[in-house]
């Protein structure tokens, strides 16, 4: 009996996240000159993962490209809101979070995961960039590229996709944008019914509703998600910097470390599903610093480039 389409597309999200894996990694140490250190694990209700991490290297202070595929039955906390129905999951998917040492290269996150629940399907991911000092070029670089990849499938992706990002990568307590945006999306190849009640959620549209259709764009979106981080990292790694630029990233780190903890829902998905911790937590920067009513002096750089991001601007549409 030939598998269901369902089945084929679910083997075959595990075997292209696990190759992503070995090709972004690949392409990390070739930018930093250090190698991964690989931490295979077992998830006790059933999968497991690889986690890859890199520390005090060249480039990055910490950086962590981390592959699941994990199984079982959802406590009723984790399955509230999701959909589907029943208790049987299963979750596969890939993740990074890239903390240059440098201030003057931005942290970069992108993820993609497949979810199963019962008999319903999806996928979702994206990617943001949070650059401590914005340069305009960068910016307009990195959501041109996503742009680039979204208009290759559907002229519509890009649009929505970047209004999505706003607003889920932002800390309502503090009425700010994490960093530059990105795209972000969630529920595809489900439908229209399964983003009802998602409060960020744009509309959905017809495309998202064939799951071949959407993980041809997941793969594309995966193979290239890496290209316009990895110009801006050459450009920027050996520009100097300060006591100064330390101290605010720092600061801004805090703000990176409170989304996570708070908001992000890949964090408080493996938290409720039994996940690895520190492979959850393999996200959080390793150095940060929370300095009570810490305010960027008015007119300095670190003030514009707050002024930058809260301004979530339509950084493609920009000239360069």
């Amino acid at each position: 009996m030939r598998p269901s389409p369902v089945i084929d597309i679910e083997q075959s999200a595990v075997a292209f996240f696990q190759t992503l894996q070995d090709q972004i990694v690949a392409g990390l140490q070739t930018l930093d000159g250090e190698r991964f250190h690989e931490d295979a694990w077992q998830r006790p209700g059933g999968g497991g993962g690889r986690s890859r991490v890199l520390t005090d290297g060249g480039l990055f202070e910490k950086a962590g490209v981390n592959f699941s595929d994990v199984f079982g039955s959802l406590r009723p906390e984790a399955a509230r809101g999701m959909p589907g129905d029943g208790s049987e999951f299963r979750a596969t998917g890939i993740s990074l979070v890239l903390h240059p040492r440098s201030p003057r290269v931005p942290t970069v996150h992108a993820n993609l995961r497949f979810i199963r629940r019962g008999n319903t399907t999806w996928f979702g991911g994206g990617t943001d960039l949070t650059p401590y000092y914005v340069v305009g070029e960068d910016a307009i670089q990195f959501h041109r590229g996503l742009k680039s990849i979204c208009d290759r499938h559907q002229p519509t992706l890009y649009p929505r996709f970047k209004r999505w990002c706003d607003r889920y990568f932002f800390l309502p307590h503090r009425n700010e944008p994490r960093g530059v945006g990105g795209i972000f999306f969630d529920y595809l190849g489900t439908g229209a019914e399964a983003a009802a009640g998602e409060p960020s959620a744009p509309p959905a549209t017809d495309w998202e509703k064939d799951p071949a259709t959407v993980f041809s764009f997941v793969r594309d979106f995966g193979e290239h998600l890496m290209d316009a981080y990895a110009a801006i990292v050459t450009r920027r790694r050996d520009e100097s910097w300060g006591e100064r630029e330390r101290e605010w990233q720092l600061l801004r780190r805090g703000r990176y470390v409170e989304f996570n903890l708070v908001y992000d829902r890949g964090t408080l998905f493996g938290l409720r599903t039994d996940g690895r911790t520190e492979s959850i937590l393999m996200s959080l920067p390793p150095e940060v610093k929370w300095r009570y009513g810490a305010a960027p002096e008015p007119g300095s750089a670190e003030a514009l480039s707050l002024a930058a991001i809260c301004a979530q601007r339509d950084w493609a549409e920009e000239s360069t």
